[in-house]
């Protein structure tokens, strides 16, 4: 699989089918090497990924990140080989233990212990039987991962990490603990806007319902923010940290800090001007590696 150094991630959840597959083009258009898109409350992200795989050519497809919890081991595991199969290998699995109120709240699951419910997940799929072509190289599967013992698992037992709301700190960190062979690719927050007010008021806006989830409090506390900066929204220097917001040549410099911490493909999230969750597309052609 050819990762290439930049991907989109978007909430594909905000288009209709016709939208998503125009908008895919459109990031192979400019040349992105893949698209990202999360699972929450919409659709299976693996039928949308087999939807806008079937509509684009070379654009790899991610789910940043699958649900362990939204199908069992095996339907994950031959889920993932017949999207490799089918797409020609264009097809990267991320996966996620997701947080409580998802888990318990949503799917009425019981969340177990984040480690042990993702090992025990790991071995059941590498065990799980396929009665179909395989495809023609091992489909690469990615673990969101923050701290440290989840970035050791995605060592061990994955190809990598796919971590998500994370400084070039982060990264490095994030690089030592993973090694020199496994895949490092973090998300990073996009903004066209010089205008400090009016980037931080944005970049709250799209950090808030983080800040109501303890698996990303507790990794910024491990990156030294404290409960003074998860308060009125996050404090300057935590929107200012996760959020690269300016125009094009400083969000570039924020870019290269994450390359050059150990990241091998950055996954950017677009946000719009006008606080909606569509992605802004100015930014992404401005941003285009093509």
């Amino acid at each position: 699989m050819k990762l290439g150094r930049l991907g989109v991630w978007a909430a594909m959840d905000t288009m209709t089918a016709a939208e998503g597959a125009a908008f895919a083009k459109k990031v192979e258009g400019w040349g992105y090497a893949a698209l990202w898109m999360p699972e929450s409350r919409g659709r299976d992200v693996m039928v949308h990924s087999s939807w806008l795989l079937a509509n684009t050519a070379k654009l790899i497809v991610a789910p940043g990140i699958a649900n362990i919890y939204a199908r069992d081991a095996m339907a994950m595991a031959n889920g993932q080989r017949a999207l490799a199969e089918q797409s020609g290998g264009r097809f990267l699995l991320g996966l996620g233990v997701s947080h409580v109120p998802s888990v318990e709240g949503v799917r009425g699951h019981v969340y177990g212990k984040p480690i042990a419910t993702m090992r025990g997940y790991l071995d059941a799929m590498k065990a799980a039987p396929y009665g179909a072509p395989e495809p023609a190289e091992k489909p690469l599967t990615l673990l969101a991962a923050l701290g440290p013992r989840m970035l050791e698992l995605s060592s061990s037992h994955a190809d990598g990490a796919h971590p998500y709301n994370v400084t070039p700190e982060h990264t490095a960190e994030a690089r030592r603990i993973l090694g020199p062979c496994k895949l490092l690719c973090p998300e990073v927050w996009v903004l066209l806007e010089t205008d400090a007010a009016k980037a931080r008021a944005l970049g709250r806006q799209a950090l808030a319902n983080y800040l109501r989830l303890d698996n990303y409090l507790n990794n910024w506390r491990r990156l030294g923010f404290g409960d003074a900066d998860f308060a009125g929204g996050g404090s300057d220097r935590l929107i200012d940290e996760n959020v690269a917001w300016g125009d094009e040549d400083k969000i570039r410099r924020r870019l290269r800090q994450h390359w050059d911490a150990g990241a091998d493909h950055i996954c950017i999230q677009a946000i719009a001007p006008d606080g909606s969750r569509k992605p802004d597309e100015k930014v992404l052609a401005l941003l285009a590696p093509g």
